[in-house]
């Protein structure tokens, strides 16, 4: 009996502790891990941007959906026009923002050469600590600092994710809204039309 008792504690024990584990990452560590993988990547496969670009940005989005929210990303671009959309528009807009995204940060980057990666101490942080938080780093060069920011927020499963960033100064959430907001105006608000029309 007292076999079984402690086969079943550590039964128990081995089920929770991966979720204890992921709920122990905070949003910077999180951002760190995310944005360290997606730089090794970059530069293990840069060679292909030239000769296999698809594979090239492949690669890239296969770090980034380990990190980043597509749908939530999708659901601070369309902002107050989120509510007229149905699920399948969502869906479809946050596989298109996948591939924008994962082109335009891919090339970004792909000049990266080893630069080092600092991680900037955080402004205003807030009491709650489950309140988006803003994570802050620099490519330090020895010509130019390239600035990242990512708003990191936490989904249902206690997993931080990224929903936003800005990337030398450009808020791509606000960008691409605004670019939605155009869109929007210009086909009527038909939302099918924005996304056949996205670029």
């Amino acid at each position: 009996m007292n076999s079984l008792k402690k086969y079943v504690f550590l039964a128990v024990v081995a089920s929770i502790l991966p979720t204890a584990m992921a709920q122990q990452m905070t949003a910077v560590e999180t951002a760190e891990l995310g944005v360290e993988t997606l730089l090794e990547t970059v530069a293990e496969s840069k060679n292909l941007f030239l000769s296999e670009r698809e594979q090239y940005f492949s690669n890239v989005e296969a770090v980034l959906n380990t990190f980043v929210d597509f749908n939530e990303v999708a659901t601070v671009v369309m902002s107050r026009h989120g509510n007229s959309a149905t699920a399948a528009q969502k869906q479809r807009f946050a596989d298109i923002l996948q591939t924008t995204l994962t082109r335009f940060y891919g090339a970004s980057l792909v000049s990266y050469n080893d630069e080092e990666l600092v991680f900037l101490p955080a402004s205003n942080p807030s009491a709650d600590p489950r309140a988006d938080t803003v994570v802050s780093m620099e490519l330090r060069g020895s010509d130019t600092n390239l600035k990242l920011q990512y708003q990191m927020f936490l989904n249902e499963d206690d997993e931080w994710k990224l929903k936003n960033l800005s990337l030398v100064g450009i808020n791509l959430g606000r960008q691409y809204n605004t670019q939605f907001n155009a869109l929007m105006s210009q086909h009527n608000d038909n939302i099918d039309l924005v996304l056949d029309n996205w670029k």
